[in-house]
């Protein structure tokens, strides 16, 4: 394990509200603006049961991330866990999969954020939106989580009015929530599969474990209430758009929330819901730039990376050179290409990711702070229930990254 001087050690600055709100802000993003439509065509009237095992694995992954952040409150969540209880090969192949598929979600939502501020134009608001957020984490992680506090509330109070809308309309059908002949256990593991995606934001927590003031008490407590949370928000919106669009209507929508505002005799409402999508996705891209770089700043420490990765800004105490470098390939991604469409590998290598977290904790001890032995269990035999249930093309693209990344340590370790 390296163990940087600590001039090139970050700085504690955040505590149990800034990690929560950090938290919330990873999850509460596009995903619930984007992934509810898939969700609901792989599970029909199904879908609430998807979200349902989607929390349970969730939970089970969040409880074992927690146990572990607070034994090793270092930068780079399941990197590091994977490599101090696995061996040094688990630890790489979870960070790896984590920067490839992350930085490829990255420009996702910048291109999200682009698409839903000027469409005609995506890819400049794209690289605008990557830029802005890289300056805003390269000037501290007090900045980052301020900023972060303003994203939560305003995407709180548009989902808050999407729901009270819905709920409150004379089109709402309570019936359209009944279980039907069309959801087979195979569409709601797959539609659990592409929900999980929306909650996996708890693991910035963990990430950024090396910032936390007090980590053995802030992170146990700050994951699981992000996620209790995350959970009553997706479950008020996923019921209230069930109720006016149903589920076959919800399967095809290109933009859900703001077609249920408008069903629901709230048209009005509908360019408010579209600017809170933007939001909702800056906040997911400012989260996930933070994560991908403090993955980065753990692999450059070990020479998985290239080292010059692992300087801490002696001002900001930031992983500078790994957010810039981050910042730099996000928005070439973001300027030249369209991926919103291609990152399906993303949720296989994020299920991959807190499997390899499971199978840590499972090695904890008591004195260590294990959890109860069928949380690791669910945790792991979920992930891979899940990953496994995804659509072909995604767990084919994301076993290919995965051999990749094997493949490269492979080399690595021959010629060292």
């Amino acid at each position: 394990m390296s163990n940087p001087p600590s001039g090139d050690r970050l700085q504690r600055r955040l505590g149990v509200f800034d990690a929560v709100v950090i938290g919330l802000g990873s999850m509460i993003g596009a995903g619930i603006f984007a992934a509810l439509p898939p969700a609901s065509r792989s599970a029909g009237s199904g879908l609430l049961l998807g979200l349902g095992v989607a929390a349970v694995v969730a939970y089970c992954n969040a409880t074992s991330s927690a146990r572990l952040a607070a034994r090793y409150p270092a930068s780079g969540g399941t990197y590091v866990y994977g490599r101090e209880r696995l061996g040094e090969f688990w630890g790489y192949l979870a960070g790896w999969g984590f920067v490839v598929g992350k930085t490829a979600s990255c420009a996702a939502m910048a291109l999200t954020v682009g698409s839903y501020l000027w469409p005609a134009h995506p890819h400049a608001i794209a690289v605008a939106a990557v830029l802005l957020l890289t300056a805003v984490n390269y000037a501290g992680v007090r900045k980052s989580a301020w900023l972060t506090r303003v994203i939560v509330a305003i995407v709180l109070t548009g989902l808050t009015a999407v729901v009270v809308a819905c709920l409150t309309s004379t089109t709402s059908d309570p019936a359209r929530l009944d279980l039907t002949s069309d959801a087979t256990p195979t569409g709601v593991l797959e539609a659990a599969g592409l929900l999980f995606f929306a909650f996996a934001g708890y693991a910035r927590i963990a990430t950024l474990g090396e910032e936390v003031r007090d980590p053995a008490r802030t992170i146990p407590r700050a994951i699981p209430m992000a996620l209790g949370i995350t959970l009553a928000v997706y479950a008020a919106v996923a019921i209230a758009v069930l109720t006016i669009l149903g589920s076959t209507a919800l399967g095809t929508a290109t933009a859900p929330l703001a077609d249920a505002v408008d069903k629901a005799g709230h048209p009005a409402l509908a360019p408010a819901v579209r600017t809170t999508a933007a939001v909702a996705a800056l906040g997911s891209l400012l989260a996930l730039i933070l994560g991908v770089s403090r993955t980065t700043l753990a692999m450059a420490r070990d020479r998985h990376l290239p080292h010059t990765l692992a300087a801490v800004h002696p001002r900001h105490k930031v992983p500078h050179r790994a957010e810039l470098a981050i910042g730099a390939v996000v928005a070439i991604l973001a300027a030249t290409l369209d991926v919103r469409g291609a990152i399906g590998f993303s949720s296989f290598g994020v299920l991959a990711y807190y499997a390899i977290a499971n199978a840590s904790a499972w090695t904890l001890t008591t004195a260590e702070g294990r959890p109860p032995r069928i949380v690791p269990v669910i945790g792991l035999l979920g992930c891979l229930a899940l990953a496994l249930a995804l659509p072909f093309s995604s767990v084919t693209s994301g076993a290919a990254v995965l051999a990749a990344g094997a493949f490269l340590y492979a080399l690595r370790r021959r010629a060292r």
